[in-house]
């Protein structure tokens, strides 16, 4: 058997060690365009800031070391540009020449390519992106060398690392990105807490707008946005996303759906022993079913794994599971996580759901350093199957988020939660872990004792409910919503009768800072026959939802 892998890192790689300690026999051929076959590229953003200092550390593996440990026949600079299936061979450049390379069965982990939009400039030598060590070793060569302003075009995943670890160094950052938030796949509310703790950095984030125009100069190059806004770039990375680098494979007559491989749930494509695995390929969302690439690490060398054991043990293989988008960045002091679905891809699904915002500490508020956690649970309407989690703090984001993954993976109902038995101790968490009570919240909703307005909804609350803010004076004078009765939640039930009478017959739309006094009124008021639902999240959600708007809205 010769196995010929094209691509390595995350998902090649994978599947040809694997492969090798499944059949000690096979010939496994690894060919890899760039120069590097195994290397750490979530790291490269580290390296540019300075946090991992050694070139040496990005590289996990090199041909030497995979051929002495797995005996794997590695070949960098090894451009794979051509796939005849009827022949099963594949044509590679290497050096300038043309060569000629049999298989038995083969690989495609081709991986995504930068996309590089049409603008004017673009070609500027000043513009990087950061997808390999050649990438980062050359933008941390022009920090060293005493660049002052850098742009970041695309304020993804990538974007944001770039950004933190460019104003780390000094530089005078400004991120740009189309969408109307940072990390578009996060809800308004999380992401506008990434952008407020970005600009605590001193990054200037430019949101709802893009890059028009490069002007190439001398000394620096000039970013032009759609707006008019001009910025001075001694480094401009460009980040606005990436798309299957599959062309070769797709001329060679292999199924692609918008430019990425079609496979099945063993890794195969239309063609007779061609698998693929990772970013170019097609998968199907767990939570929605839509059809799309996870350009991720952990699902790639997953994927990888299970498609050597399809290739090799054929007959106990397991299906690949669809993936959930389980994903972390750390921006600044926050740490941002995200699993499963957000509103968009629910509403495009036509899924109905709740969704839950919570406040919880990330362990014992009694023991020392407690901080919030700003978590959001969205699950179905009447079963009450998790869909999707974020969460946004300084602490214990990554545990909760891979709690709510594994949930999401087991299909559990938002119930399920309340039953889960984790770790306890004050330093950790609370006997009522932010979990547990994502679960006794959304068990509330699911049966009625628990009714919930939304942020995004306020102008229409405030124009046929009453709002009753049941905070205390103090918080109200700080600031509250223009034309909201004051009720303090331990007078709610001696003053029953004024908030009758202010209602007139209209619902009550209860709020506190974070949710908890709200449930107590608004439990007190269901009971006493008031047609009442509270914010969820509370004043603290309100003002994530409102960003910078909040100063204009509220009083």
């Amino acid at each position: 058997m010769r196995l010929v892998v094209v691509g390595g890192v995350a998902g090649g790689m994978s599947a040809a060690a694997r492969a090798r300690r499944l059949d000690e026999s096979a010939e496994i051929i690894v060919l890899e365009r760039g120069e590097f076959v195994s290397f750490a590229n979530c790291g490269l953003p580290y390296f540019v800031g300075g946090e991992i200092t050694k070139e040496s550390k990005l590289l996990v593996q090199t041909p030497h070391s995979l051929a002495e440990a797995l005996n794997l026949d590695v070949r960098v600079l090894h451009d794979v540009v051509g796939l005849d299936a009827a022949a099963k061979t594949v044509t590679v450049n290497v050096a300038g020449q043309t060569e000629t390379i049999a298989y038995d069965a083969l690989v495609l982990s081709p991986g995504a390519a930068a996309i590089r939009p049409p603008l004017p400039g673009i070609d500027s030598p000043r513009v990087q992106t950061l997808r390999t060590v050649g990438d980062a070793v050359s933008m941390r060569d022009a920090v060293l060398d005493g660049a002052k302003n850098a742009v970041v075009l695309g304020a993804g995943f990538i974007g944001i690392e770039a950004a933190e670890a460019l104003a780390m160094r000094g530089l005078a950052t400004t991120l740009v990105e189309l969408a109307p938030h940072v990390l578009p796949p996060l809800e308004t509310e999380m992401a506008n807490m990434a952008s407020e703790e970005l600009r605590r950095l001193g990054i200037d984030v430019r949101e709802g707008v893009a890059a028009s125009e490069v002007i190439p100069g001398e000394v620096s190059d000039t970013v032009v946005l759609a707006d008019g806004t001009r910025l001075a770039a001694d480094i401009i990375v460009l980040s606005v996303g990436v798309r299957p680098d599959t062309k070769a494979f797709e001329a060679a007559g292999v199924t692609c759906e918008r430019g990425a491989i079609c496979i099945d749930e063993h890794g195969r494509t239309n063609l007779p022993d061609v698998y693929a695995v990772g970013d170019a390929v097609i998968s199907v969302d767990a939570i929605t079913g839509a059809r799309r690439p996870v350009a991720l690490a952990g699902p790639a060398n997953r994927s990888g794994r299970l498609v050597a054991d399809a290739i090799f043990r054929p007959e106990t293989a397991r299906p690949m599971p669809a993936p959930i988008g389980t994903a972390v960045v750390r921006i600044g002091e926050l740490t941002a996580a995200m699993t499963g679905a957000n509103r968009a891809s629910l509403d495009a699904a036509g899924v109905a759901y709740h969704t839950l915002h919570l406040h919880p500490s990330n362990h014992a508020g009694y023991f020392p350093g407690a901080s919030t956690i700003d978590l959001l649970v969205h699950f179905r309407a009447g079963d009450g199957l998790l869909l999707g989690a974020q969460a946004v703090g300084h602490k214990g984001v990554a545990k909760r988020i891979d709690v709510l993954a594994t949930a999401i993976r087991g299909g559990f109902s938002v119930s399920d939660l309340i039953d889960l038995d984790l770790a306890y101790a004050p330093p950790y968490g609370s006997a009522k872990d932010p979990v547990n009570m994502a679960g006794m919240a959304g068990e509330n909703v699911l049966n009625g004792t628990l009714k919930l307005w939304y942020a995004a909804d306020l102008e229409a609350v405030m124009a046929d409910q009453l709002v009753l803010d049941v905070r205390s004076h103090g918080e109200h004078a700080a600031e509250h919503v223009p034309g909201c009765m004051l009720v303090p939640h331990t007078q709610v039930r001696d003053r029953l009768e004024e908030i009758r009478t202010a209602a007139a017959g209209r619902p009550v739309a209860v709020m506190c800072a974070a949710g908890v006094r709200s449930y107590l009124a608004h439990r007190i008021l269901d009971q006493e026959g008031f047609d009442s639902s509270m914010l969820s999240g509370g004043m603290r959600t309100l003002k994530a939802t409102l960003g910078n708007r909040a100063a204009e809205v509220l009083n």
